[in-house]
């Protein structure tokens, strides 16, 4: 004769057998990697999805505070380019995966795009300062701050930054104006008005 029994799952099996099931999607996933090549003293702003914005001033390792869920789209890239630098975003888009594993293999590498660079301090509101590079290129500043002439210039060669135009009733100082390029390095240039 057959045993017309069934199984029977008690609360404790139904409740482990949920638990598992679960497990299997509906989780969610950092977006992260590494950044490369960023200058000492350089920072590069991120973000993932046009927000969650993450600002790297070194070398390493990144992970935006926001976890996506299984199946999200992301994308990665650069809102704020560091001064001098540009970087760029490989790896950067894709989908969560159904196990909603943390992405790590998004990777921004950053090189040099000037030779010349340095600081304006000092400037007050609405004022503006030109700079002249020695191979004359101009370059018009209008805020405090960071800055660069762009383009590279051959290692070796000898650089030398004056003031082509001083603000309106301030007069623009330079320190460090002079020396010699030297290969994947920015040459850094003090301005102080006032």
């Amino acid at each position: 004769m057959k045993n017309s029994r069934r199984p029977v799952l008690r609360g404790g099996t139904v409740c482990a057998l949920a638990a598992a099931l679960a497990a299997c999607g509906g989780g969610s996933a950092t977006i992260g990697g590494t950044v490369g090549g960023l200058r000492s003293g350089a920072s590069v702003t991120l973000q993932v999805n046009n927000t969650d914005n993450v600002t790297i001033s070194s070398d390493q390792g990144f992970v935006f505070p926001t976890t996506l869920a299984d199946g999200a789209s992301y994308n990665v890239s650069v809102l704020t380019q560091p001064v001098g630098e540009n970087c760029v975003v490989a790896n950067g888009a894709g989908t969560v995966d159904p196990m909603a594993d943390n992405v790590t293999i998004v990777v921004v590498t950053c090189s040099l795009t000037s030779s010349v660079g340095g600081t304006v301090t000092g400037l007050a509101a609405g004022n503006s300062v030109s700079l002249v590079l020695s191979n004359g290129a101009l370059l018009p500043i209008a805020s405090n701050g960071a800055f660069a002439f762009p383009g590279i210039l051959p290692a070796g060669s000898s650089y030398s930054v004056g003031v082509g135009t001083q603000p309106v009733q301030q007069t623009c100082a330079i320190a460090n104006g002079s020396g010699v390029v030297s290969a994947d390095a920015l040459a850094t240039v003090s301005v102080s008005c006032n």
